[in-house]
């Protein structure tokens, strides 16, 4: 057993044991410090909401109010909430340049919507909503709207 345990042996175990235990040390000694950084993001624009207004019914001084089916689609590249669609004015057709909105006494109540279309791939995410157009008898000749097709032009926030 002398042998094996020669001073030699023993003094080369040392140095191997002091060895390891000075690179272990230098293995987890480190110091600590503070960092800082500071980055960028672009953050997208809304992109207008397209409104697509479809009247089913003919209109009439004090008539009936014809059905309009608004068909409201999100080609943004995010998420976009539309709160309501207002009738913001009617263009008369060429043929008929005084059905205005004032003057054929079109109304149309603002249609709430108060949904957030959202955005999946290059699909556009769109719902259809309706409301109702009326022509008030105003009391006044309103001839100049016979047989005219005016362009409502909706808005929507």
């Amino acid at each position: 057993m002398r042998k094996h345990l020669s001073k030699k042996r023993v003094v080369l175990a040392a140095i191997v044991a002091v060895a390891l235990a000075i690179a272990s040390g230098v293995a987890y000694a480190y110091f600590t410090a503070t960092g800082a950084g500071t980055g960028s993001a672009t953050v997208g624009s809304p992109t207008s909401i397209v409104l697509t207004p479809t009247i089913t019914g003919t209109l009439y001084p004090g008539g009936t109010a014809a059905t309009v089916s608004v068909l409201v689609t999100n080609t943004g590249a995010g998420s976009q909430r539309v709160g309501s669609i207002h009738l913001a004015s009617i263009t008369p057709d060429a043929g008929h340049p005084l059905c205005t909105l004032a003057y054929g006494g079109f109304s149309m109540a603002d249609i709430v919507l108060n949904s957030v279309l959202t955005r999946s791939g290059t699909a556009g995410d769109h719902t259809t909503v309706t409301g109702s157009l009326a022509m008030a008898d105003t009391g006044s000749i309103q001839d100049s709207c016979q047989g005219a097709t005016p362009t409502l032009n909706l808005t929507s926030n």
